[in-house]
């Protein structure tokens, strides 16, 4: 086993990269290490005819992805945007696995995200020492998938400011990146896109020019839709990250993992599961992810402070953290589904307890 925390997607799930590659006729855009099917078949799950399993990464909508794959075959770049904890990350992470066999060229999204970070920067010392010349050029991750035709992943597009982000319009549609400190350019090889994700919650922070935006195919990740479905995502990644964090504690019961996932989309919704009660959200989203950081918490205290099973005293803490962000507002919140849902539910006490306890 590796003693890195977290393995890049392509070094993770190599022997199924390796197994879809070898079992793989059907045809591939140029540029592509599988073809559209197989890079469906990888993030989707699904059985070769060798028997091999290959393991979902994606847990929602066929089409969706479909979509999104479909895009990176043509010469659109490819904007991901959904709520925060929708899997933007993770479905951009392993699409570029797939087609590239790299997701690593990656440019992290913020504020202070600079034009130099986007098309490239320079060594100065080699600058003050020769003046400009391609030795002293630092290529960014963008230009470095242009040179070797693969999918270079923009995180948070719209925390970029907005005079940045417009560096990538004649990147995209001319899929050239000019120097003119060298009077030359960067002309994209075959197998070149890019994915951006963008936060539903960042509306109006730097929203994208329109000219920008056509430059793009936007595809919509939605929550899950049902209780199973994501109660079935947060399973599954607990286990995979409790095998990678080398827990010693059982694997979480699924009852515990869909109370929590119930819980998160009750308050979500604004109304319980069965629909006949309405209650307060809070100001924080309350996402799969959280879910899955919730259950992982629970699992560590049980693992190092418990008998290794995980129960609801495990899991009151996270729950009560990810529900709580505004201290007064969120508490009331809390407080209010406490006594009128969690109190009154059958099954249910030992959760009440353990999160008034807390």
């Amino acid at each position: 086993m590796s003693n890195r925390l977290r393995e890049h997607a392509e070094h993770q799930y190599a022997e199924e990269l390796r197994a879809l590659a070898a079992h793989d006729t059907r045809p591939r855009p140029p540029g592509w290490n599988l073809s559209p099917w197989a890079v469906a078949t990888y993030l989707l799950g699904g059985e070769l005819p060798d028997g091999t399993r290959i393991e979902p990464k994606y847990i929602g909508s066929r089409r969706v992805i479909e979509i999104a794959i479909a895009t990176l075959a043509t010469d659109r770049a490819l904007l991901l945007i959904g709520l925060p904890g929708t899997a933007k990350s993770w479905v951009s992470e392993h699409l570029a696995a797939a087609i590239s066999g790299d997701s690593t060229l990656l440019i992290q999204g913020t504020a202070g995200t600079s034009e130099e970070a986007i098309r490239y920067g320079w060594n100065y010392a080699r600058l003050l020492a020769d003046g400009p010349s391609a030795a002293a050029l630092v290529p960014s991750p963008l230009m470095r998938a242009m040179q070797e035709g693969k999918i270079a992943r923009v995180e948070e597009l719209t925390r970029i400011p907005a005079d940045v982000q417009d560096t990538l319009i004649t990147i995209l549609s001319e899929k050239t990146l000019p120097i003119p400190e060298l009077n030359s350019e960067v002309q994209a090889i075959k197998g070149f896109s890019v994915i951006a994700t963008a936060n539903d919650r960042d509306r109006g922070v730097n929203d994208l020019s329109s000219a920008l935006k056509r430059r793009f195919n936007t595809v919509v990740l939605p929550l899950p839709d049902t209780l199973d479905e994501e109660a079935d995502i947060v399973q599954r990644r607990v286990a995979s990250l409790g095998v990678a964090l080398e827990l010693p504690a059982e694997a979480p019961a699924l009852a515990e993992i869909r109370r929590i996932v119930t819980v998160f989309r009750e308050l979500r919704s604004g109304q319980t599961a069965d629909g006949k009660t309405k209650i307060k959200s809070p100001s924080g989203t309350l996402s799969t992810a959280e879910a899955i950081s919730v259950v992982n918490s629970g699992l560590s205290l049980a693992a190092h402070f418990g008998d290794g099973v995980m129960r609801a005293g495990d899991v009151a803490s996270g729950l009560v953290g990810a529900v709580i962000k505004d201290p007064v507002q969120d508490r009331l919140v809390w407080q209010e589904y406490l006594e009128t849902v969690v109190k009154e539910r059958e099954g249910w006490k030992d959760l009440y307890r353990a999160c008034r306890e807390g």
